[in-house]
């Protein structure tokens, strides 16, 4: 588990307007990296690139590279759900499958990737992915109540024991604690961190507080007016960027001069 990430010169297309232009970053594994940026800079479309997401929007489609480990993830023959199995992602808000089980919500993946296992393993994989995102303690009791019924963070975690259920590489987040209040955001946090060590993570966020707390590297995104491609600007190690950036428009982001 957990893989570097290369980018090489990605324009990202919704049909024929172009939303994000000419990225090109690598990100290394086991490691936690924060997209910051105003709004509409395109910072969650590239994320959703990352695991082929983007083209399930009509007209979405990229030019340039994305390689995982080596492998292109456009490469010819590449089968996206495939690539869906082995870079996770969790959304901004929780959505457990509301009918399911806390225990059926885990195993969810697992079985659309027609994995049959014994009940045995399947109970282990549920404690195992539980105590992964730091929720065991608090739902082992109730593993046949429904996902939905937890609270907010207790939901957004269960969202995370689905994505690592199926032992991704990388774990995308677009936003995860925007719907959270302060304690479930600090859970989550935590659990980034402790996640690191066996996944390649990166995050979504408008927080600059939550980017300069959980990332080891942060890439600065924005957007010359409406109308125009997304842009990098800067990526670099998260403290210099919060601390010396080398590019103004970065300095006056994060130092809340604008957006």
């Amino acid at each position: 588990m957990s893989k570097s990430i290369e980018v090489q010169d990605l324009n990202v297309y919704y049909s024929d307007f172009l939303a994000v232009e000419g990225v090109s970053i690598d990100i290394e594994p086991r490691s936690v990296t924060a997209f910051i940026g105003p709004s509409g800079c395109g910072k969650s479309t590239f994320l959703r690139t990352l695991n082929r997401m983007h083209e399930v929007i009509p007209g979405g489609r990229v030019e340039g590279r994305v390689l995982i480990d080596g492998d292109d993830l456009y490469g010819p023959g590449v089968d996206p759900v495939l690539v869906r199995r082995h870079v996770g992602m969790v959304f901004q808000r929780p959505n457990p499958f509301p009918t399911m089980s806390i225990r059926e919500n885990v195993l969810a993946g697992a079985k659309l990737n027609d994995k049959r296992m014994a009940k045995s393993d399947a109970d282990a994989l549920v404690e195992k992915s539980l105590r992964g995102a730091n929720l065991w303690n608090e739902v082992k009791d109730r593993l046949d109540k429904p996902g939905g019924g937890l609270s907010g963070g207790q939901q957004q975690r269960l969202c995370i024991a689905r994505a690592i259920a199926v032992s991704p590489d990388v774990l995308l987040m677009d936003e995860p604690c925007s719907a959270l209040d302060p304690i479930s955001t600090f859970a989550i946090e935590e659990l980034i961190g402790e996640l690191k060590s066996e996944y390649t993570i990166v995050i979504v966020t408008h927080n600059m507080q939550q980017a300069s707390r959980v990332s080891d590297k942060t890439a600065f995104f924005n957007i010359a007016g409406t109308g125009k491609p997304g842009k990098l600007i800067e990526y670099n190690d998260t403290a210099s960027i919060f601390t010396a950036p080398s590019v103004q428009a970065t300095e006056d982001y994060v130092s809340g001069r604008f957006g």
